[in-house]
């Protein structure tokens, strides 16, 4: 838990306390309750792993499916309209804004063929996805990728790259920084 707080503070300039973190994230709170509810679908009490996912989506805004795979240090800033489908995966120190979803794309009919299938994003490692950002069905975000506010990406992401627009397309390397609004302190 101590390693988990720090690396939000390590991420977010407003964070002045690990209690303050613990008190007033509702990210920090809906990854608490999707640790206990993943538990339960673990266990394959599904029943009550979704009814503790939809009390923290009241809680919190943010819904994240009880199957879903997170990694370690995921932050969730703000969080408020995030929803991270049942076959999502999720790797390590991803940080996501409010407004995002890692949704499926099949359609509400023929459900019975779309069960026990890889229908979600997979976010590999540091990835950070802007606000309102939508990526959809069974990509692969590349280790080290940035999605920038707004886009939607319904294909692969390379590593190290830099995805804005809708569609979303390449349009950097990651490694040459990144503003997650989109906004610049200086004029180009």
């Amino acid at each position: 838990m101590n390693e988990y707080l720090q690396s939000i503070i390590d991420r977010d300039p407003a964070a002045k306390s690990k209690i303050s973190l613990i008190l007033s994230y509702p990210g920090v709170k809906a990854i608490f309750f999707h640790k206990i509810a993943n538990f339960f679908a673990k266990a394959k009490f599904d029943l009550v792993a979704r009814v503790i996912s939809q009390f923290s989506r009241f809680l919190t805004g943010i819904e994240i499916h009880p199957k879903a795979k997170i990694g370690k240090n995921l932050f969730i800033d703000h969080g408020m309209g995030v929803v991270i489908g049942e076959t999502s995966e999720i790797g390590d120190n991803v940080t996501i804004y409010h407004m995002v979803t890692l949704g499926g794309i099949s359609p509400s009919i023929n459900s019975d063929s779309q069960r026990q299938i890889k229908r979600h994003p997979t976010l590999m490692d540091n990835v950070v996805v802007g606000s309102g950002a939508q990526i959809l069905g069974p990509v692969i975000i590349g280790k080290n990728s940035l999605i920038g506010a707004n886009a939607v990406v319904t294909k692969d992401v390379p590593e190290k790259s830099v995805m804005a627009g809708i569609p979303a397309k390449r349009i950097g390397d990651a490694t040459k920084g990144f503003k997650p609004y989109g906004v610049s302190d200086k004029e180009e």
